[in-house]
């Protein structure tokens, strides 16, 4: 089987550009990795879309806005958490369109999605 244009971004990203290129710390590097295992899960179950299958192009924003409600209705999640998802998305993305441009339009889009405001504590 031949790796998809996602697996094969999501892997650089994860494996190459965040610790890397970004600097990134362990725990980020693995909380935005819980969140993409977290959307592939989301992809699969709830779209019938396995991880195998998933390419950048079904990258859409209606499919992100629909795993950001899930994650908050579903599982529950804090608007903090929801904002890590956006974040990873919005980071993930930036970079694979600067190395495959072909889906800009629609990851604009993506990336138009704002973070949700928290509660603050007193």
């Amino acid at each position: 089987m031949k790796p998809t244009d996602f697996s094969y971004y999501l892997t650089r990203f994860l494996t190459k550009y965040l610790p890397g290129e970004a600097g990134a710390s362990k725990n980020t590097i693995a909380s935005y990795r819980d969140t993409f295992i977290l959307f592939l899960r989301f992809l699969s179950d709830e779209k019938n879309i396995p991880a195998d299958n998933l390419t950048l192009n079904m990258v859409t924003k209606n499919i992100v806005v629909e795993y950001l409600d899930w994650m908050e209705k579903m599982r529950r999640c804090s608007t903090a958490t929801r904002n890590v998802a956006i974040g990873s998305n919005h980071s993930f993305l930036n970079i694979s369109n600067t190395r495959n441009p072909d889906n800009l339009l629609e990851w604009q889009k993506v990336l138009s999605i704002p973070v949700k405001k928290t509660k603050r504590k007193p």
